[in-house]
């Protein structure tokens, strides 16, 4: 059957609509123009009206007779003098008109002098970088106009450089990363450090947009996120960089604040992450941020190589299968999740070729988050043992069909001790606290689009998923709530997403809610780990420091 043609009106009303906003924009456009004049009087009309009622009620009472008689008499006059109702009514039109006028002080037209000299000074700058002695006409030359070269600029109240467009010549190289890099380090010097700006390559239209990046927000404090399953929150970033924002409360109020999501799971692309960073820069605030999230879905097993207690809150808690700081028990609890991914492998292998949908057993995700393991491989050399990292090799390969994620945090410091797999397998990658453009491009395997700066508050850095591109990142406050520098209100706000305690029976009696340990060295003693227990029905563990 042939196909009917769209009516006349379906096809070409769109057309028609857009005309007709055309036609009424011009329309109201002319009819402000036309009837500005009498706009004018109107408002002047209406502030002379407003001006004498205040007079009249801030006037005595004694004195309003004489007033009202005055006024009745200057009526009379006007009223028998020749033209006077004419000559009144221009003089109340005339004053009605000066009121009425726009007080508003005209916006300069164009930049003034300092703004000028710091653009000049700029435009000078670059000529070196795109200037060229066969040039028949160049843009760029000593003692030129910097007009056509700057078609677009903003300043800020100090007078800094807040957005610049910068047209530059065709036979730039923009395509090569080293001149890129040269023109921003640039212009980062030139327009004033301690700041980040926000680069922005055109090549086609030989245009590059300079924008001055507001800081992230350091106050966002730990709390439940509207992600669905699998979708990890690892910090907010700007709103020019992702799609989607999520609902944060700030005391009393509420706004949406765009995030930094991570997906796990069969279909993840980056099962496994990898966070580097300076002493100090937040590493495990960021590893305490995703142990609570994982928690609402999954059981998580956590290995901390620095031995200083930060997750001792996670001890005994439900879905917490043990919290190792020692060797031994770190080795005996990564052996436990290598056998524990083949199980998983296996039994979900045989249920599929039966035709069966996976266990159930196999489904639950399993967090391994590690916290320094390069401390232990310093400790296993010293010792004769097992290098830790060497039992993450099938969780690193095959966690993402066996639902098991494995994140792990160190220094750069440590960076070199970290095992091959561990490098091969995290492409998801974090960078937190302060590091130089090359670090940042060797490890994350792209440089960022913004300038790094020298001074960061914790838990500021870089992500990036994959081949995706680089966020800036703010990782939410998430303290250890036993830490005594911790505030009450971060304090509270973690202790609220702490799993219910389920301590095993031989497991010491662990600090109270809220209150931090009065001596780091009475810590649980070393328990059961996973390694102990039946590898299908995992029992909870609590275990040591190291000694």
């Amino acid at each position: 059957m042939a196909r009917r043609p769209l009516p006349r009106i379906l096809s070409t009303g769109s057309a028609q609509i857009a005309r007709s906003r055309e036609l009424a924009r011009t329309a109201a456009d002319s009819a402000t123009d036309v009837l500005h004049p009498l706009i004018t009087i109107t408002r002047g009309l209406r502030r002379l009206a407003s001006a004498g009622r205040r007079r009249w009620a801030e006037a005595p009472r004694d004195k309003r007779g004489p007033l009202l008689f005055l006024v009745a008499s200057v009526v009379l006059v006007v009223a028998l003098v020749p033209y006077g109702p004419l000559l009144a009514v221009i003089s109340l039109m005339a004053a009605a008109a000066w009121q009425g006028r726009d007080r508003k002080p005209p916006e300069p037209d164009g930049p003034d002098e300092s703004q000028t000299q710091r653009l000049q000074s700029l435009y000078e700058a670059l000529v070196p970088y795109f200037s060229a002695a066969e040039d028949p006409a160049p843009l760029y030359t000593h003692g030129g106009e910097w007009e056509k070269a700057f078609p677009a600029y903003d300043f800020d109240a100090t007078g800094r450089i807040t957005h610049l467009l910068i047209s530059y010549p065709a036979y730039f190289t923009d395509g090569e990363a080293e001149s890129r890099a040269r023109i921003e380090q640039l212009l980062h010097a030139k327009s004033g450090r301690g700041r980040e700006y926000h680069f922005t390559w055109d090549e086609e239209g030989n245009e590059l947009t300079v924008t001055v990046l507001a800081p992230l927000p350091t106050d966002i404090a730990a709390q439940r996120f509207v992600t669905a399953p699998g979708e990890t929150v690892l910090g907010f970033t700007d709103p020019t960089q992702v799609q989607r924002t999520l609902p944060l409360g700030y005391g009393d109020g509420q706004r949406d604040v765009p995030p930094v999501v991570w997906r796990t799971g069969i279909r993840s692309t980056e099962p496994h992450l990898l966070v580097m960073g300076q002493p100090g820069s937040g590493t495990s605030t960021l590893l305490r941020s995703i142990a609570l999230q994982a928690l609402q879905y999954g059981d998580v097993v956590i290995v901390d190589g620095g031995a200083t207690g930060e997750y001792a809150c996670l001890t005994g808690r439900d879905g917490v299968l043990a919290v190792e700081c020692g060797l031994a028990g770190a080795t005996a609890s990564l052996e436990w999740v290598a056998t524990e991914t083949e199980r998983r492998l296996i039994a979900t292998n045989r249920a599929r070729q039966a035709g069966h949908p996976p266990p159930e057993d196999t489904k639950r995700p399993l967090w391994i988050l590690l916290d320094r393991p390069s401390a232990f491989t310093h400790l296993a050399a010293a010792d004769g043992r097992k290098d830790p990292q060497s039992l993450l090799q099938v969780p690193l390969r095959h966690g993402r069909a066996a639902n098991v994620t494995v994140v792990v945090a160190d220094q750069f410091d440590g960076a070199e001790a970290l095992s091959d797999p561990v490098r091969q397998h995290t492409r998801a990658r974090v960078v937190l606290g302060p590091a130089t453009p090359e670090q940042l491009e060797a490890f994350l395997g792209a440089p960022p689009h913004t300038t790094p700066v020298a001074e960061v508050p914790p838990g500021r850095g870089y992500a990036r998923l994959g081949t995706g591109p680089v966020h800036r990142l703010q990782v939410p406050a998430t303290p250890d709530p036993y830490d005594d520098a911790t505030s009450e209100a971060d304090r509270q706000a973690v202790l609220a997403l702490l799993p219910e305690r389920t301590t095993p029976a031989d497991a010491e009696t662990l600090p109270s809610e809220g209150t931090a340990p009065a001596d780091p060295d009475t810590a649980p003693s070393e328990g059961a780990t996973p390694a102990d227990t039946d590898n299908t029905a995992p029992s909870k563990a609590v275990v040591a420091k190291a000694p």
